[in-house]
C-alpha cells in the first residue's frame, strides 16, 4: 500500500508553496515524522516531516517548482517484505479495464506576480496519473484546486466568471477580481492586462545587478497589491509623548532583561496600549467577510517581523489581551527569534485580527503601511526621540521641557470604519501611553 504525499495547508491563506529541498531521494527509507521535504511560502519556510514510515519511491515535483496546497509532492510505499518479497499488489478491475481512459487535460498554472514558468517535463509512462482538475457543471467549466476552493467559499457560479486564461480557463485571478469587486474594490475588465501596452524594457547599462525576486519576496509583492486593491486605506496619525513610558522603562532596563531575558523596548509599552484600547474599540480588531464585518472576541496581535531585509512575516501572539507587559515582552521576542531561525509552525501565523509593524528602530518619522488582510488596520510605531514638549506648571502656565516623543500611524480600511472610531481609538491609545502608571505595570 502507498501513500501520497501532498502539499500541506501552512496557514489559513496559503494556497500554494515551492519546494525548496528534498531531504531524501528516491529508493531511501522514510521513518515516520523524519523530515522529508523543505516548503516555503508568502507565510513560512517550514520543515514537513513524513506522516508514515516506507520507501520513498516517487519524487513528483522537483525541488524550486511552486504548486498548489493538496498537489501530490511524493509517494511513499511499503518497505519490502523479509526475505526479498514484494508486497502484494491489488488485483486489476475488470470493469475498469473495459472502459479507456480518458485523456488527462493538464494543468494550467495559475496567474501569479511572478513570471511564468515553463512547463514541467513529461512523467514517466510508469507513474500514475494525478487526477484531473474538477469539473463543474457536467464538465462545462475545469477549474484548479485552488480556483474551486475559492469559488466553493465565496458562493460563486464559475459559469458566470470570465475567464482570461488559455482557452478561456478561469484563473485565481479572475475569482479574486469577482471577490474584490463584490467587497467594494473595482474589478478590472478581463482583458485589461491584453490591451495594456506591454512596459518598456529595462535598461541595463554595463556592471549593473539583476536580482531575481525569491518567494517571499514574490508571494508578498502579490498579497500587497491585492491588498491595497481590496481595501480602502485611510491613514491617521498621533504623536505621543512617550515621558511616562521611559519614567517607568528606564530603571527597569537591566532587572527586566536580568528575569524575563529580553530587553525592554518601547513595543511591550505600545503592544499593552493597543490590546486595552481594542477592548473599547473591537470594530477595529475585526475581518472583513463579503459584506460583513467579523468583530472578534480574542486581541491575537500579529508582529511584523524582518527577515534580514529579505522580507517580511507576521507571527501571532495569541489572546494578547489576556497578557500583561512582561508576556507580551517575552512572547513577542521569541516569535521574533523563530521568524528569524526559521522555525515558526502554521499555528504561530494563523489567526491574527490586529497588527503592529515597528520600523522605529531606524528613526522613521512616519510610515503608512499596508493593512494584512482580512485585518482592517494596522498600527506602525515610528522613531522615538527628544523632543521639546508644552507641559503645566503647578502654579498655572506652560513651560518647555525635553520629553521621548514619536509618532503612531494607524492604516485602517475605510470601508470597515469611519475615520472619526478610527480616530478615536488612536487618541485612547495614547490617552493610556500618556497617563498610565507603568511603573506599577512593572513591579
Amino acid at each position: 500500500m502507498s501513500v501520497d504525499i501532498t502539499m500541506p495547508q501552512l496557514g489559513e491563506t496559503v494556497t500554494e508553496g515551492t519546494i525548496v529541498r528534498w531531504a531524501k531521494e528516491v529508493g531511501e527509507d522514510v521513518h515516520e515524522d523524519e523530515v522529508l521535504f523543505e516548503v516555503s511560502t508568502d507565510k513560512v519556510d517550514s520543515e514537513v516531516p513524513s506522516p508514515v514510515s516506507g520507501v520513498l519511491t516517487e519524487i513528483l515535483v522537483a525541488e524550486g517548482e511552486t504548486v498548489d496546497v493538496g498537489a501530490r509532492l511524493a509517494v511513499i510505499g511499503e518497505r519490502s517484505a523479509p526475505g526479498g518479497a514484494a508486497p502484494a499488489q491489488p488485483e486489476p478491475d475488470p470493469a475498469a479495464a473495459e472502459k479507456p481512459e480518458k485523456p488527462e487535460k493538464p494543468e494550467e498554472p495559475e496567474a501569479t506576480a511572478a513570471p511564468a514558468e515553463p512547463p514541467p517535463a513529461p512523467a514517466p509512462p510508469a507513474r500514475e496519473p494525478a487526477a484531473p482538475p474538477a469539473a463543474v457543471g457536467g464538465g462545462a467549466v475545469v477549474l484548479s484546486p485552488v480556483v474551486r476552493r475559492l469559488v466553493a467559499e465565496h458562493g460563486l457560479d464559475p459559469a458566470r466568471i470570465a475567464g482570461t486564461g488559455t482557452g478561456g480557463r478561469v484563473t485565481r485571478a479572475d475569482v479574486l477580481a469577482i471577490i474584490d469587486a463584490r467587497n467594494g474594490a473595482p474589478a478590472p475588465a478581463p482583458a485589461a492586462a491584453e490591451r495594456q501596452p506591454a512596459p518598456a524594457p529595462v535598461a541595463r547599462p554595463a556592471g549593473d545587478e539583476t536580482v531575481a525576486f525569491s518567494n517571499i519576496r514574490r508571494r508578498t509583492a502579490e498579497h500587497m497589491r491585492r491588498s491595497l486593491d481590496a481595501s480602502a486605506h485611510t491613514l491617521v496619525v498621533a504623536e505621543v509623548d512617550y515621558e511616562a513610558v521611559e519614567r517607568a522603562r528606564r530603571p527597569a532596563r537591566e532587572r527586566f532583561k536580568q528575569e524575563e531575558g529580553v530587553s525592554l523596548s518601547f513595543l511591550p509599552f505600545v503592544a499593552r496600549a493597543v490590546v486595552d484600547a481594542l477592548s473599547e474599540f473591537p470594530r477595529l480588531n475585526a475581518s472583513v467577510d463579503g459584506e460583513a464585518l467579523v468583530v472578534h472576541r480574542a486581541v491575537n496581535l500579529g508582529i511584523a517581523v524582518d527577515l534580514s531585509f529579505e522580507g517580511l512575516i507576521v507571527p501571532v501572539v495569541r489572546s494578547a489581551d489576556d497578557k500583561r507587559l512582561a508576556a507580551l515582552a517575552r512572547e513577542m521576542a521569541d516569535l521574533a527569534a523563530k521568524a528569524r531561525s526559521k522555525k515558526l509552525g502554521a499555528d504561530d501565523i494563523a489567526g491574527g485580527t490586529f497588527t503592529i509593524t515597528n520600523p522605529g528602530g531606524y528613526g522613521t518619522l512616519l510610515t503608512a503601511p499596508i493593512i494584512h488582510q482580512p485585518q482592517v488596520a494596522i498600527l506602525s510605531t515610528d522613531g522615538v526621540r527628544p523632543k521639546p514638549v508644552a507641559v503645566a506648571l503647578p502654579g498655572g502656565g506652560y513651560g518647555v521641557a525635553v520629553h521621548p516623543v514619536g509618532n503612531l500611524a494607524l492604516s485602517f480600511d475605510h470601508r470597515a470604519n469611519d475615520g472619526a472610531y478610527a480616530s478615536a481609538f488612536l487618541a485612547r491609545l495614547r490617552e493610556i501611553l500618556e497617563t498610565r502608571d507603568w511603573a506599577a505595570e512593572l513591579s
